[in-house]
């Protein structure tokens, strides 16, 4: 687990949920999940964004290219008013600084953590998927840079390596229980 923020000595508690990762690491899936459990909202950041706009993600990062769909990300990211609610973020939310500092105001932050290997098994169709790559920039690329930026932003991260989309869960669950409550 990451303590980068320190939680336990920031705040005690948290209205949300916020799921950053790799395109494909399961945050929607896992999300949605999670909110059940737990009897909260589930949100996903990228689908605001397509109902925002009207169009897929991979439109609109063809019509404006990747800083106009970084722009439109953040916006989102920023008007984004949620109380007891799981956030399932785009892979590239990380880009934002500022929407993850709106995030974190109220929020754990949890990186689903994906091995190079298994992401290229999860992740078929980059294009069609809507995933930011900027002009040149390759899958191991895009892995080093977002993997530095998940694990800073990240008050937990959880290693989905062999993991069920229910491991996952569980394996969230038990981490936001020990910030809330550490053993001594």
């Amino acid at each position: 687990m990451n303590s980068h923020r320190n939680l336990s000595n920031e705040k005690e508690d948290f209205n949300n949920i916020v799921l950053i990762g790799m395109p494909a690491s399961g945050k929607s899936t896992a999300g949605v999940i999670l909110a059940k459990i737990l009897g909260m909202d589930f949100t996903d950041t990228d689908i605001i964004i397509q109902q925002q706009e009207g169009v897929r993600l991979e439109q609109i990062i063809e019509q404006r290219g990747v800083e106009g769909f970084l722009k439109t990300e953040e916006s989102a990211l920023l008007n984004i008013k949620a109380d007891n609610t799981v956030i399932a973020t785009g892979g590239s939310a990380v880009y934002s600084k500022a929407g993850m500092k709106h995030l974190a105001i109220d929020s754990i932050i949890i990186y689903l953590k994906v091995e190079m290997e298994e992401l290229k098994k999860r992740l078929k169709n980059v294009k069609e998927r809507g995933v930011v790559l900027r002009p040149g920039e390759s899958i191991d690329e895009m892995f080093a840079v977002r993997s530095k930026l998940y694990e800073e932003y990240s008050d937990i991260t959880i290693s989905e390596d062999e993991f069920s989309i229910e491991d996952t869960v569980r394996s969230i669950i038990d981490a936001i229980r020990e910030k809330r409550h550490p053993k001594v």
